[in-house]
């Protein structure tokens, strides 16, 4: 038995136990979709509007320039110090950014791509680059010394974090992420079974909360479980504002695509619900678009907003975390599919294509653009 399974110990006791007083609380697309489960009301009309009036915010100030290219579906971007790191989903490979080129840092061992699933998020803290990656057995976190200085960074030994979150073509989460209080979050997808994301007995469908080395917090919700909260279907973006409210961004079906504030021990609906829902047992999200508008990937959020990357909806997003339900977009079909957002040192706005994973490009590149107050 592995360490992290026997961290898991408990989990679906101590959730089950708390799924019941939820209940009482009120709480990617990327491939073909089938139908919504007919008990799901009818939602409302979307609550974006990119025309809306909203306090003053961040957003981006001219046209991108190239940082980098020649990518094969990078997903995602970690910063040691001035250094920017890039995992790539289909090659398993951890590329270093050097001038507007890349080497090779190293490739995470039992890498297994397949559909949405592969090298997914990184994260960077304590002298380890931890990496989501999907494998035979699974999708899991990892963890490796980083050795070497910028221009000469190798990966040590790979040190298992958590594993036992299931794995499919699509629907695998992946976003990695440190928040403010110093614990590890993860969002993890429902794995293609919509039930795994109300089942106490799975990591599926969850967003988790875990140590730096994978143990579970005495704090968090559902005792003996790194469950954070549940009810996800898909979801790939999180950060946290100057208050430490998260926010994070979810992959709906067919009807609704969601941008949640996330809470300890929430529930946030799928399958029972999509979008807004009547059903006070579920958390509704802040803000919610038709899926042609938007699949959301990664955000971050800096200085009042809410940053937002988006697939199918080709554009960057952005929310001001004072008006949730406000929204302004940017380079709508310009740049093709958008996976992720970061911030970098210099408070430029790092956007990450992702055409070669649906045949429009030959290459992804990463851009790079000033923010302003707007």
């Amino acid at each position: 038995m592995s360490p992290s399974t026997t961290r898991r110990t408990g989990l679906a006791a101590g959730l089950t136990l708390a799924l019941a007083v939820l209940a009482g609380c009120t709480g990617e697309r990327e491939t073909d979709a089938v139908p919504p489960p007919s008990s799901s009301p009818a939602p409302p009309v979307s609550t974006s509007s990119p025309q809306a009036p909203a306090p003053a915010f961040v957003v981006p100030d001219g046209e991108p320039e190239v940082v980098a290219s020649g990518f094969t579906t990078p997903w995602s971007v970690a910063f040691v110090g001035e250094a920017a790191l890039v995992s790539q989903r289909d090659t398993g490979e951890i590329l270093e950014i050097i001038g507007d080129g890349t080497r090779v840092v190293g490739e995470v061992p039992g890498v297994a791509p397949g559909g949405e699933g592969g090298l997914l998020g990184i994260a960077h803290a304590g002298g380890y680059l931890y990496a989501y990656a999907t494998t035979i057995d699974g999708n899991r976190v990892m963890r490796f010394p980083l050795d070497g200085a910028p221009g000469s960074f190798a990966l040590g030994t790979a040190q298992t974090v958590v594993d036992g979150i299931p794995s499919a073509r699509i629907h695998n989460g992946g976003r990695i992420a440190f928040g403010p209080d110093g614990m590890l979050y993860i969002t993890a997808g429902d794995a293609a079974d919509p039930a795994r994301a109300q089942d106490p007995e799975s990591l599926g469908g969850k967003i988790l909360r875990v140590t730096p080395e994978g143990e579970v917090p005495a704090d968090n919700p559902f005792p003996g479980s790194p469950v954070w909260s549940l009810g996800h279907r898909n979801p790939q973006g999180i950060g946290w504002d100057a208050a430490g409210t998260m926010f994070a961004s979810e992959f709906g079906q067919n009807t609704w695509d969601e941008l949640n504030v996330i809470e300890p021990g929430a529930n946030y609906g799928w399958p029972e619900v999509e979008g807004l829902s009547y059903d006070d047992r579920f958390v509704n999200p802040v803000q919610q678009w038709a899926p042609a508008d938007a699949s959301p990937s990664g955000l971050v959020v800096v200085d009042g907003s809410v940053v937002i990357a988006n697939l199918r909806g080709q554009r960057v997003r952005v929310v001001p975390t004072a008006e949730p339900a406000a929204a302004r977009e940017f380079f709508v079909g310009q740049y093709g599919r958008i996976r992720d957002v970061v911030v970098a040192p210099d408070d430029t706005l790092w956007i990450i294509t992702s055409n070669t994973d649906r045949g429009g490009g030959d290459d992804d590149a990463i851009l790079r653009v000033p923010l302003t107050s707007g």
